[in-house]
């Protein structure tokens, strides 16, 4: 049977009014990630990841390109891939990883869809079971910004395949 892999879709979360301080780096660590990343894969059963250079390095050199438009467009590269935004220093790599964990909620197990019309593939990239790597970045953008992207290696959602 052919695989397919689907495209991921973007996350945009706006968590109020652009300031102009300087961003934290605050739970965007790497044991920040690779933490907020094992708790819902292990509520599901699935292996914990862990932190990949390589992939950290594609992610901060991807999300510096980034930097002058914070756009959510992605990278087409090898790796599975997860993006998001939010407008203040606040939004850290475990909110966004967070708020890809939280579309748990649209993911149907049984019928392994997305229910109700609503995004859960950001979740699934985070609990697949053939993802044992992660990389991930955060830059502030020129716009105000802050831009957040993990690369997952192996990528998942693919067709026909369930995350767990």
């Amino acid at each position: 049977m052919a695989s397919y892999k689907l495209s991921l879709t973007i996350l945009v979360f706006i968590v109020g009014l652009s300031t102009l301080t300087k961003p934290s780096a605050a739970q965007s660590t790497a044991q920040d990630y690779v933490n907020a990343h094992n708790t819902p894969r292990g509520q599901v059963g699935v292996g914990s990841v862990t932190w990949n250079t390589t992939l950290a390095s594609y992610a901060q050199i991807y999300a510096n390109q980034r930097v002058s438009d914070c756009a959510l467009t992605h990278s087409n590269g090898p790796y599975g891939e997860n993006l998001a935004k939010g407008s203040t220093s606040s939004f850290t790599g475990v909110t966004a990883v967070n708020l890809w964990a939280a579309e748990k909620q649209y993911y149907d197990h049984t019928s392994n869809s997305c229910i109700g019309g609503n995004q859960c593939l950001h979740y699934t990239q985070v609990v697949w079971h053939d993802s044992t790597q992660i990389g991930c970045a955060r830059v502030h953008c020129n716009n105000g910004w802050y831009y957040v992207i993990c690369s997952y290696w192996q990528p998942g959602n693919w067709v026909g395949e369930s995350p767990y």
